[in-house]
């Protein structure tokens, strides 16, 4: 990445945000609506991309939670097969506050499961759906996409845009925002970061990672917004990193011509921006210049990553919704779509309804607080 440092004259870390919406602009703001009043409104289901090969030392279980974290599940597992919470692997964190699907992983080398395992589970809102053997553990990230079931209700139902909100989004796609709840109630995750990493970020002060990714996701969602501000987060630059959609593969558009153009239009590559960190960022020309000006906007939180050992990455600045689907309803409206792992749902829904926790202001109590033990890798 351009060199930073912290004498450079840094914007201040401003929250709760004011990063736009892209559908402002085309028919106003949103109308308020509820979403995820019960778990039951908010339906999440891991798509692996692959099968389990049914042999090998790792046992693989497809569960189904409710009101649950993903580490609680965990922990549980381990300590109901008796094993240490190292043998127990999961692609992502998913929702608590949602009935989720996803699988699990147990080193169970030469032995079965208890065969009493469900009994030993009783106690918790989980129901076990599948049993199968895999030779290697399951580990973070490897997941292809997760598919969202949601329940909307409220005044924006009453939208006269609604519908065409949802089919905007559906053929131009969707900001590919990181979701209020990595930054924690009142950004409380990013300010931590910051005084962590201008004084030295250590393993042992964010053992997860997450407060790196708070404000890799920071410096991010700015580039985003910067993006939409100018009108081409959904065009590429000359000289950037363009991402196949579906996929992590990317190729560098050292020219622009009407077929790269075509490809963006329809949603089969999409601009980038960087997630900050040590290593070239890929980008030349115009969307280099730009990023060497968020580092120049916030030196203290790009130096510190790189001091901290990050290695530069990229992150799609556009989604593209995967088999969307609309169902109206008396008093509410069933909204579902699949996303690419690290992809947040609340970004679907900020462009649909408007809401408390969609406004990057997450309340520090009530139903919704702590709903999302994140559903991405704590590191991009």
């Amino acid at each position: 990445m351009p060199e930073t440092t912290s004498t450079e004259q840094a914007a201040p870390i401003v929250w709760p945000p004011s990063w736009p919406r892209v559908l402002d602009a085309r028919f106003g703001a949103p109308l308020p609506g509820g979403y995820r009043a019960t778990p039951e409104d908010f339906r999440v289901e891991e798509q692996l991309g692959f099968a389990p090969e049914g042999q090998g030392e790792h046992l693989w279980l497809w569960l189904e939670k409710r009101d649950l974290t993903t580490s609680l599940v965990a922990r549980r597992l381990a300590k109901a097969c008796e094993v240490t919470q190292r043998d127990v692997g999961f692609a992502g964190m998913k929702d608590r506050h949602a009935v989720t699907r996803q699988w699990f992983s147990v080193h169970l080398p030469g032995r079965e499961a208890p065969g009493d395992l469900e009994a030993r589970l009783a106690d918790l809102p989980l129901t076990l759906l599948e049993v199968i053997r895999h030779p290697r553990k399951l580990k973070r990230g490897v997941h292809a996409a997760n598919r969202f079931r949601l329940r909307v209700t409220g005044e924006a139902l009453s939208d006269p845009h609604l519908a065409e909100r949802w089919a905007w989004l559906c053929h131009h796609g969707v900001a590919n925002y990181f979701g209020p709840q990595r930054f924690g109630a009142d950004g409380r995750n990013l300010h931590h970061a910051s005084r962590v990493l201008a004084r030295g970020w250590r393993k042992r002060d964010d053992r997860d990672g997450m407060l790196l990714s708070a404000a890799r996701s920071y410096l991010f969602n700015e580039q985003l917004a910067a993006r939409i501000v100018e009108g081409d987060w959904s065009t590429p630059l000359p000289g950037e990193a363009v991402i196949l959609d579906g996929s992590s593969s990317l190729f560098v558009a050292e020219s622009l011509d009407d077929s790269l153009r075509e490809r963006a239009a329809r949603l089969d590559l999409h601009p980038s921006g960087v997630l900050w960190g040590q290593g070239d960022s890929l980008a030349l020309d115009e969307a280099r210049a730009r990023e060497q000006a968020q580092g120049a906007a916030h030196p203290e939180l790009c130096a510190g990553l790189e001091r901290a050992g990050v290695k530069t990455a990229r992150r799609a600045l556009r989604l593209r919704l995967q088999a969307p689907c609309l169902e109206p309803g008396e008093g509410e409206a069933w909204f579902s779509f699949a996303l690419p792992r690290g992809a947040f749902a609340t970004a679907v829904l900020r462009e649909l309804i408007a809401h408390p926790t969609l406004s990057f202001h997450t309340p520090r109590s009530g139903p919704e607080q702590g709903a999302a033990d994140a559903s991405t890798a704590a590191v991009q």
